[in-house]
């Protein structure tokens, strides 16, 4: 990061960020990471951490993630906007979708970015405004990537079964069940 980012931070009037992620090895190095950007950082792993900090003290700027273990990372989006609607809040997932991108937005994330999401691309989605957006990502998931992912989000929605999956992506189970047996592409 340069000296200019470091100033752009520090000229913030608030510099509060909720970092809400269950993977604590990710969110323990982005909160860090955040940290040493100028931000002062409240890290929660559950939806209702989350929910708490945001009612005890509502951040500045937010990076939550969409799936989490006791809900949807869209309930604090959605609280954050109500209580400080100034708030800049975007969404991390490793379940991108059109459909899910347009929920965040429409409940008042500025971003929306698919994980592995490095801290210079969150940095650059927070702080980018309306003129100038965040730059595309060097290492973007393939096609064939974004497939699998949405593929194995299906399958968990379905509890796991298969017969339900293809019945739902509207594909031969046979088909399913070779897709499933392969390891994710890169």
């Amino acid at each position: 990061m340069n000296d200019t980012a470091d100033e752009a931070v520090l000229a913030l009037p608030d510099r509060t960020l909720l970092v809400l992620d269950d993977d604590l090895p990710f969110l323990h190095r982005l909160a860090r990471a955040m940290e040493r950007r100028g931000f002062e950082v409240t890290e929660a792993e559950t939806v209702s951490a989350g929910l708490a900090a945001v009612n005890a003290s509502p951040p500045a700027f937010a990076v939550v993630d969409m799936r989490l273990e006791d809900g949807n990372g869209l309930d604090v989006i959605s609280k954050l906007q109500e209580v400080r609607p100034d708030a800049r809040a975007i969404i991390l997932t490793g379940y991108g979708n059109i459909a899910t991108a347009v929920t965040a937005v429409k409940l008042g994330a500025v971003d929306y970015l698919a994980k592995p999401a490095d801290a210079d691309e969150v940095f650059a989605a927070l702080m980018a405004t309306g003129e100038d957006k965040a730059s595309p990502p060097e290492n973007p998931m393939s096609a064939d990537r974004v497939r699998w992912e949405h593929i194995q989000r299906v399958y968990e929605l379905c509890d796991r079964n298969v017969s339900e999956t293809a019945r739902r992506l509207n594909m031969h189970r046979r088909t399913l069940q070779r897709i499933l047996a392969k390891r994710a592409p890169r």
